[in-house]
């Protein structure tokens, strides 16, 4: 089972993660995130502090990091029947992306695009956990330190993410992360246990 957990910076994903990763599951799991630690992931955190990024060179540099996610831990883990549980996704690159890609003039549907690009290798996650918080306090939180962390960006991204629901609402569960953490952590670790 591939669980992974979403939703726009400052919406307290890592907390969540690593409030899972504390608890106790009962079953074996492997904890993975994206961007990953290798180099395809350096990569992609150097594209996040460069302003005049590309942005359609930066979802390139994304989904390489997610196929070598794929292959290398993601895959291995669910053919020895773990579970896997991922601070982000390839929602994460739907969302993100398609809201960075969106001034791009010729594409018509930006979000549509990126998903064309995974739909023939990717691994659809089985139970996707959305944080919600609103892009004012997912900003606020997050601090605003880099591109993807503005209000009006994180508006876009959060639109993007309502419109991945809408068409899979089976595979989310929606969390309202304004709440404080603990109870947040606590709703997150319910609604997987619940699914395991």
């Amino acid at each position: 089972m591939l669980v992974t957990l979403e939703g726009i910076d400052g919406s307290g994903k890592t907390s969540a993660w690593e409030a899972l990763r504390a608890a106790e599951l009962g079953v074996e799991t492997t904890f993975t995130r994206e961007p990953t630690d290798s180099w395809y992931g350096e990569a992609v955190a150097r594209s996040i502090d460069d302003e005049g990024a590309d942005s359609l060179a930066e979802l390139f540099l994304y989904t390489a990091d997610h196929a070598d996610h794929l292959s290398r831990v993601v895959r291995p883990a669910l053919d020895r029947g773990e579970v896997v549980i991922s601070d982000r996704y390839s929602d994460s690159r739907y969302a993100y992306q398609g809201a960075t890609l969106s001034d791009h003039p010729e594409l018509d549907d930006p979000l549509a695009f990126v998903r064309e690009i995974h739909d023939p290798w990717t691994r659809p996650p089985d139970l996707t956990v959305y944080l919600d918080v609103s892009p004012s306090v997912g900003a606020e939180r997050a601090g605003a330190t880099n591109k993807f962390e503005q209000t009006d960006y994180l508006q876009s991204v959060a639109e993007n993410y309502e419109q991945l629901i809408e068409a899979e609402p089976d595979r989310f569960v929606r969390i309202d992360a304004e709440r404080p953490p603990d109870i947040v952590q606590q709703a997150v670790t319910e609604a997987v246990r619940e699914r395991l």
